[in-house]
């Protein structure tokens, strides 16, 4: 749902890419809005994956395969599909995003989906996430505590005939306790500290990714379970949004109000945190609320 990162881009490529945003968006204008889309998705996946995810070090060839055929632009609300494929989040409303597509592979890759594996997702966002592990072989429990994206991730996932992905609305603290336990857990939020309901819902043997923290003090925790141990690992500097719910009611209502303004007001105030190809360099974005 969230995150959120971006790479610094060179000039001639920041460039390129805005005069075929403004190519299209002139085209657009002769025709319906429902019909502003990527030039040649196809192409712009591959060179997505090329670019952004395997020069900075995904390797795993599901993970690629995944990010190469899923279409990102579909997830997206219409006036944005031509930006589908460029290099950081995206606003897909109720002031939340899509997360740069490095992200996604980056988080993927850390859990090591596997075909048939039960995952559990908190922050289904626009459905991206889901549609990428299903088309991994896993079968995805996805949670979102923003009812209406809830319902159009749902949507979306049906439409395009991802029918191995559930979304449902509700409280991401609290898991998904009929369908446990999980294989793996990918969180997209950041709550202070690992909801305990995760870890009961952790299979023995199964891996978590979550970012953990508050404030500027975030960390991407990589998470395994052996019987009665819990193995943690602080793999990246991170910074998402914190997680809602039923420890956080009073924090969301004011995010609530102060990101109830235009989609465009949120768009261009977008923060965007430069992600160098090392791990400790790498970070994630927030929506700036103002």
């Amino acid at each position: 749902m969230l995150p959120k990162m971006m790479l610094k881009t060179l000039p001639s490529k920041r460039i390129l890419h805005s005069v075929n945003a403004a190519l299209l968006l002139l085209v657009a204008g002769c025709g319906a809005e429902n019909e502003i889309f990527p030039a040649a998705p196809a192409a712009d996946r591959d060179t997505m994956v090329t670019e952004q995810i395997e020069a900075r070090g995904i390797t795993d060839p599901a993970v690629l395969a995944a990010m190469r055929a899923v279409p990102r632009h579909e997830f997206l609300p219409i006036r944005l599909r031509h930006e589908a494929y460029a290099d950081y989040p995206l606003p897909i409303g109720h002031g939340q995003t899509i997360s740069q597509p490095y992200i996604v592979a980056f988080m993927t890759e850390a859990i090591l989906p596997q075909p048939g594996e039960k995952i559990l997702e908190i922050g289904a966002g626009s459905g991206y996430q889901a549609a990428v592990l299903t088309h991994m072989g896993a079968e995805v429990y996805s949670i979102e505590i923003v009812k209406p994206l809830a319902e159009l991730a749902r949507q979306t996932l049906q439409r395009l005939g991802y029918d191995k992905a559930s979304v449902r609305y509700g409280d991401g603290h609290e898991g998904w306790p009929e369908h446990a336990p999980f294989d793996a857990i990918i969180v997209t939020c950041a709550p202070d500290r690992i909801p305990p309901a995760l870890i009961e819902q952790l299979r023995d043997g199964g891996r978590m990714i979550i970012p953990v923290g508050s404030g500027m003090e975030q960390d991407l925790i990589l998470l395994r379970k052996n019987g009665d141990q819990i193995e943690q690992q602080s793999i990246l500097p991170v910074r998402f949004v914190p997680m809602t719910g039923a420890s956080s009611r009073h924090f969301f209502a004011v995010v609530k109000q102060r990101v109830s303004r235009s989609e465009e007001v949120l768009h261009r105030n977008l923060i965007f945190c430069w992600v160098g190809t090392s791990a400790k360099n790498r970070q994630q974005t927030l929506p700036a609320i103002g």
